[in-house]
């Protein structure tokens, strides 16, 4: 009866060593049951996999594999060695690197147990052979002088931590020797992530930051992001031409020619109300910024000074400049302690200011002609500026070093993401080009489709992750693009007037505001779940 399991088993393990699985056919029984085993080991279920191996004839170690083990744990190093000169799957590389694991375990081991000379022996004779980085070696090196630097001062004390280095040593190896000998680490999760991240890459509406679930393919509907007008602000009496959400998602902040701008709060039912309306501007204000801790908002008048509002009392606490000063636009330093404007007149160029108006910094001469936008990377490494409205300049700000990016059309604005890593310029050749702030790309990703020839049209990122794109147009719509995708995924219609900013909620990944110069700013929201369905 034994005889006959074990023929039993025995054709039922080669049956397994060639049947694929899979409705394409493609991945081998063999393979999947042994990274399934691998995934019960790593998840802590030791008795289902022990369970699984025993049952498919199939082991999660192979039988190189176990032999290189048992060699470790003998301190057989001799044999060791010998063994992964035997392994023909692995690269000269993965070799020495494994070696290098090998023999720094047996000179461990050496000075350890006092045999000083057998270590500097193996130092000398193998160890400096390998191509693994002198560092490595010196380090080794090292060791025969300072036992502890190698932090094993305690072996001589407990000889248990040998066996514990081993163990260490057998799983730093599975590491390093490919497969199949090997099954590379938590490799399912790693299919399983793969796959998932390549769903949600090509998703061209996802939108958020939940966990995805893996029961089914993933899917997003345009209702994941703003499509609908939800509500239509009247604040303003003239053109609106900027706004933009606080970094908290919990105020929006609006411009306008008729001279004011003013501070919306959002509620929690995503509903905006009038919180301040700031007067004090002699001309329209053309543009506004948070400061990184929402307390603070400044202001630009247009050809005008700038001025630092309270957000919380909508009182005015500073007047930077004068009548003369010409401001185009303003940033932040993350420590909402510093501020940077740039100036129409070229011989005011870039100004750092502190909040007391207290000139920290200034680039100005023939190097800093008109400057008409500005933007400080949220984590205030650069100071990236648009000038001679073609130039894009990107200046490291703790490096003093820059670099300059010539654009052939003029640009009108410029918005960097909030992961610091790419930005965005609006041409009036009817394209928005994003580059990478550290300069790996040779060429813009462009984005088209939305109208602009003569006024400032700005644009943002926004969504989850900074996916989206959205810009205004002088055809009275809003564009909004995945950025892996050149044309727009969606064209909003509502206002009756060219669109001239928009922003995006950094919160409230769903929230989208516009403003137009039929004096309105809309809120867009996602289309409601019933609307959607019944559209399906």
């Amino acid at each position: 009866m034994r005889i006959l399991d074990h023929r039993k088993k025995l054709c039922y393990t080669m049956e397994n060593l060639t049947t694929m699985i899979g409705s394409k056919g493609v991945i081998k029984r063999d393979e999947f049951v042994r990274i399934l085993i691998q995934c019960l080991y790593s998840l802590g279920y030791d008795k289902s996999a022990a369970c699984l191996e025993s049952e498919s004839g199939i082991s999660y170690k192979s039988s190189e594999f176990k032999l290189l083990e048992s060699l470790v744990l003998g301190a057989d190093w001799e044999g060791c060695i010998n063994n992964l000169y035997g392994i023909k799957e692995m690269t000269d590389e993965q070799r020495d690197t494994a070696l290098f694991l090998v023999l720094k375990q047996y000179f461990v081991e050496c000075l350890g147990r006092g045999d000083d000379s057998l270590a500097l022996s193996l130092l000398r004779k193998q160890i400096s052979k390998l191509n693994v980085g002198r560092e490595k070696v010196h380090m080794l090196a090292f060791g025969l002088l300072s036992f502890g630097a190698l932090a094993l001062n305690k072996v001589q004390e407990d000889n248990d931590v040998f066996q514990e280095l081993r163990k260490y040593l057998i799983n730093e190896l599975g590491k390093v020797i490919p497969p199949p000998i090997t099954v590379p680490d938590r490799r399912l999760e790693h299919l399983v992530e793969t796959v998932a991240a390549s769903q949600i890459d090509s998703c061209i509406y996802h939108n958020s930051l939940d966990p995805l679930s893996i029961y089914k393919d993933h899917r997003c509907g345009r209702d994941q992001i703003p499509t609908e007008t939800v509500q239509i602000l009247s604040g303003h009496k003239n053109e609106v031409w900027f706004v933009q959400f606080s970094n908290n998602g919990n105020y929006l902040a609006s411009s306008s020619s008729d001279c004011t701008a003013i501070i919306w709060k959002v509620l929690e039912d995503s509903k905006l109300v009038l919180q301040h309306t700031l007067k004090s501007h002699q001309n329209p204000v053309s543009f506004v910024a948070w400061s990184p801790d929402d307390t603070m908002l400044l202001t630009c008048g247009n050809s005008e000074v700038l001025r630092l509002w309270d957000v919380e009392t909508g009182t005015c606490k500073h007047t930077f400049g004068d009548n003369g000063f010409l401001v185009s636009s303003c940033a932040w330093f993350p420590d909402s302690n510093r501020l940077v404007c740039g100036s129409s007149d070229p011989k005011k160029g870039i100004c750092m200011w502190d909040c007391e108006g207290n000139e920290i910094k200034a680039w100005r001469g023939i190097r800093m002609p008109k400057i008409s936008d500005i933007a400080v990377t949220p984590n205030g490494e650069y100071l990236i500026s648009i000038f001679s409205d073609r130039d894009i300049r990107i200046l490291n700000v703790g490096m003093n070093t820059e670099r300059v990016i010539s654009e052939e059309h003029p640009i009108t604005s410029l918005s960097v993401s909030g992961d610091s890593k790419y930005l965005i310029v609006s041409l009036n050749s009817q394209e928005i080009h994003m580059w990478d702030v550290e300069g790996c790309l040779e060429k813009p990703l462009r984005y088209k489709g939305h109208r602009q020839h003569k006024y400032v049209i700005r644009s943002c990122f926004g969504g989850a992750n900074g996916m989206f794109i959205a810009s205004g147009s002088e055809n009275s719509q809003v564009y909004i693009w995945n950025k892996r995708i050149s044309d727009p995924i969606e064209v909003l219609s509502g206002h009756s007037m060219t669109v001239n900013c928009v922003s995006w909620n950094p919160k409230r990944h769903q929230m989208l505001a516009s403003a137009s110069d039929d004096q309105t700013i809309r809120i867009w929201g996602p289309q409601p779940e019933k609307a959607c369905n019944k559209g399906l």
